[in-house]
């Protein structure tokens, strides 16, 4: 794909020479045969020179653009693959160990239920690239109705809570104020709450507390979900919810992900009438703020 995209920068720079320099030289022929026009070609010559790099800037740009949009398409197939094979290979072990060796009734729940978090794993990637293709493609079409979001959120927390960091500590810090209903497309939100809170917990260090805040204020819901990870620069903060970008290098990256956990919240709240934004956490680390209403 490299080499292609090189070639196709190496064809467009050349075309761009070949073509002023034939206008250079037509214009010199043209003012030796012609002296009188040479008034005419001074006019005119800035004007299509302006329009023709205006051009050659627009394809220039376009041509990046797409380059890069097929390199971040690359890491996501690859992200993908990886993201696919671990939980894989957990259960794998995990069932062949049941299989194979003589454990105790203790152990085998122990095993079964690490099993069943790897598939909730496997089952919430595959409902993110379901409903991101759904989304694209403009076939899914959010059906509204009245829930529980303080349930929503609690549920999804007590799934997603991690309880090995010093014995029984619980590293997702809740504060979810009860009660709280809001209307809207409870699949396309339960896949908004996993996606953050998954996500404060990816970009954290190990047994990190993340916070998640759900409270009412001024006739308007707030869901806040807070870490103390790696932060986010200013310059990315914009960038974020784009499909397939991931913050920092592609080099230098050691964090999973795909790439379409933030596109899909933005796209989702938006069909929601409802507002996300970054904002920076002390004294490190980020915090992302939903308001519906």
């Amino acid at each position: 794909m490299q080499t292609g995209m090189r070639k196709s920068f190496v064809i467009f720079y050349a075309i761009i020479i070949y073509a002023i320099a034939q206008l250079t030289w037509w214009g010199f022929l043209l003012v030796r045969a012609m002296p009188s026009k040479l008034p005419m070609i001074l006019l005119e010559g800035p004007i299509f020179l302006f329009v023709f790099f205006a051009g050659a800037y627009s394809l220039h740009k376009t041509i990046k653009h797409e380059r890069k949009l097929q390199e971040q398409k690359k890491n996501f197939l690859l992200s993908v693959t990886h993201e696919l094979k671990s939980p894989l290979a957990s259960i794998k072990i995990l069932l062949q160990t049941i299989q194979k060796r003589d454990l105790t009734k203790q152990q085998i729940s122990d095993f079964i239920g690490k099993s069943l978090m790897d598939i909730e794993r496997l089952d919430d990637m595959v409902e993110n690239m379901l409903l991101a293709s759904k989304i694209e493609n403009s076939s899914y079409t959010f059906p509204k109705n009245k829930f529980s979001l303080s349930v929503l959120v609690d549920s999804i927390v007590n799934r997603l809570q991690i309880t090995k960091c010093e014995g029984t500590q619980q590293i997702i810090d809740a504060e979810i104020e009860p009660k709280i209903e809001i209307t809207g497309d409870k699949f396309a939100l339960t896949s908004v709450v996993t996606n953050l809170i998954e996500n404060a917990i990816k970009y954290s260090g190990p047994c990190e507390t993340v916070g998640v805040k759900l409270f009412a204020k001024n006739d308007k819901i707030y869901l806040e979900v807070a870490d103390h990870g790696i932060g986010i620069s200013d310059d990315e903060k914009n960038r974020i919810f784009d499909k397939f970008y991931r913050v920092g290098s592609e080099e230098t990256r050691n964090t999973k992900g795909t790439g379409i956990g933030l596109y899909i919240v933005k796209q989702v709240l938006d069909k929601h009438q409802a507002s996300i934004k970054v904002k920076d956490n002390q004294p490190a680390g980020s915090i992302f703020e939903v308001v519906f209403g």
